[in-house]
């Protein structure tokens, strides 16, 4: 018997068939920017993910700081690491709630493309020099990764994902991130991410926090969701700190999923979602924690940001390395100050500095290439600029 081939139009078929009625379909989709033939083997948000996976800001994210400087332990979760974390979340999550699997692995893949080096910190130093030429915001910057800076199409720049992953990113909020976008809150899709990419960080930064030994296992009996957890792990072998860590991290995701996933049924039923439609006109977020569960996650945010975030060691991590992105931004825009007439000589590489000529800001393109680096990039740099034994 002859396999049944599933090309696109039949896989759309099925994906109709099987997801929920407010679930965004890919037939469905509003496109793409730039008109392009469909493909016969994938879904257009197959395509969005596969163009995510292979982009130059995908590949960098694997040397970006999450908490952690690269060179400070190569054990550490980077932006990489951080980001497939949050899509497998974020997967298990859509396909428990019937969701489009695709489009939300879209979405958080490129969630954090467009993270600095650095981590936070660096993303606060380059909005603090950019404040009089237009900011710097990450959720907006992957958004300009790819619509404008990746060039991987002879007919157009970016990569043309389709419209919503492009909304998916727009919308992208956290307690970390605060999306500027107004209007809806987004597909479902996109709702789950936001709050698979709380789980992640919250979880993974937890776990790396007790790896780096700045909290213990002890420390978390003062909080409510990880004492439940201890409780139910059991005391054991008191050396055994790994596996403890371990299934901390474990109870704790599948707590947050199992709350969220019960939650998120109850509201579709209260607000009588039936379609993309109805949920594009909801007045209020309809993947959500229950309320229990949202304080419990709240204690827990509040102590890893006094005890890892705050850190003296962290804190010490992110000021030394914000005083080389402070250094490196104005050493590459002051010789275009002192020089306004010279812009074809530049201390930028001959690619970076021609975009400088055809779009008339500096500013930007100084910021995009510094916001690009990988942790390990900009530290060379550094050094090229500033230590005299060092070659340029």
């Amino acid at each position: 018997m002859k396999g049944r081939f599933l090309g696109r139009i039949e896989f759309e078929k099925e994906e109709s068939g099987f997801l929920a009625s407010y679930a965004m379909k890919s037939k469905d989709s509003a496109g793409r920017e730039n008109l392009e033939e469909e493909h016969n083997l994938r879904s257009c948000f197959q395509r969005d993910r596969d163009r995510i996976v292979h982009c130059n800001a995908f590949r960098r994210m694997e040397y970006k700081t999450q908490v952690f400087v690269i060179h400070e332990g190569d054990y550490y979760r980077t932006r990489l690491t951080h980001t497939m974390e949050v899509a497998q979340i974020a997967r298990s999550l859509a396909r428990n709630l019937r969701l489009n699997e695709d489009l939300t692995e879209a979405i958080a893949l490129a969630h954090d493309l467009g993270h600095t080096p650095f981590g936070h910190s660096g993303e606060e130093v380059l909005n603090r020099l950019m404040k009089n030429h237009g900011g710097f915001e990450h959720n907006q910057q992957s958004l300009r990764i790819v619509r404008k800076l990746e060039k991987r199409y002879p007919g157009f720049s970016g990569l043309n994902l389709t419209a919503e992953v492009l909304e998916g990113l727009d919308k992208h909020n956290t307690e970390y991130d605060k999306s500027s976008s107004t209007g809806s809150f987004g597909t479902l899709e996109a709702q789950i991410v936001n709050l698979s990419d709380e789980i992640a960080y919250h979880t993974h930064d937890l776990d790396d926090g007790i790896k780096s030994k700045l909290i213990s296992l002890e420390d978390l009996t003062d909080i409510k969701i990880c004492r439940e957890v201890l409780e139910r792990i059991g005391n054991g072998n008191k050396d055994e700190v790994e596996v403890k860590r371990y299934q901390m991290v474990k109870f704790l995701i599948n707590g947050f999923c199992k709350d969220l996933i019960e939650q998120a049924l109850i509201n579709i039923d209260k607000i009588n979602i039936k379609s993309v439609g109805d949920v594009r006109k909801a007045k209020s977020k309809i993947i959500t924690f229950t309320k229990k569960m949202e304080a419990k996650k709240t204690e827990l945010r509040n102590f890893l940001y006094a005890r890892l975030y705050k850190h003296f060691k962290v804190v010490r991590m992110e000021v030394k390395y914000q005083t080389i992105l402070e250094q490196l931004f104005d050493k590459y825009t002051k010789y275009f100050e002192h020089n306004p007439a010279k812009k074809k000589y530049s201390m930028l590489p001959q690619d970076i500095r021609s975009k400088v000529d055809k779009q008339d800001d500096m500013y930007r393109v100084v910021c995009d290439h510094i916001a690009s680096m990988t942790d390990s990039y900009a530290l060379e740099e550094y050094k090229k600029l500033f230590d005299p034994d060092e070659k340029v």
